[in-house]
C-alpha cells in the first residue's frame, strides 16, 4: 500500500506540473493546492524511487504487484528527466515536452489495474 501510495502522489505531482506548465497565469492564478501538488513533485519522486529500489520477497501475487507499481515509477522518473531537460527551451519546447509528460502519465495510469 505504502509503495502504490507513492506512485499515486508521484502521478498528482506530474499532473499538477503538466497543468501549470499550460497554465495562462494572465488570465487566473495558479491555485494553491495544483502549486502545491507540483512543488513536491522531487520529494515525491525521490520517495517513489527509493521504495522503487527495494528487492522484493512474497507471495507471487505481491511481487507482481510490485514489479508493476516499480516499472511505472522508472517510466515516470524517465519521463520527468526527459521534460526537464526540455522544459527550459522556450514556449515551444515546453509545450511540447508538457505533450509528452502528460502522455506518458496517461500511459502509466493506463496499467492502474496492475497494482491492485
Amino acid at each position: 500500500m505504502t509503495f502504490r501510495s507513492a506512485l499515486e502522489s508521484l502521478i498528482e505531482s506530474l499532473d499538477a506540473t503538466v497543468r501549470i506548465a499550460w497554465w495562462d497565469p494572465a488570465s487566473e492564478p495558479i491555485p494553491e493546492p495544483l502549486r502545491r501538488s507540483a512543488g513536491q513533485l522531487q520529494e515525491r519522486l525521490g520517495s517513489a524511487n527509493r521504495l522503487a529500489a527495494g528487492k522484493f520477497v512474497g507471495a507471487p501475487a505481491v511481487v507482481a504487484t510490485s514489479e508493476a507499481i516499480r516499472e511505472a515509477v522508472q517510466q515516470l522518473d524517465t519521463a520527468f528527466v526527459a521534460y526537464h531537460k526540455r522544459a527550459d527551451g522556450g514556449a515551444a519546447q515546453r509545450d511540447e515536452a508538457a505533450i509528452e509528460l502528460d502522455a506518458e502519465v496517461g500511459r502509466v495510469k493506463l496499467d492502474a489495474p496492475r497494482w491492485d
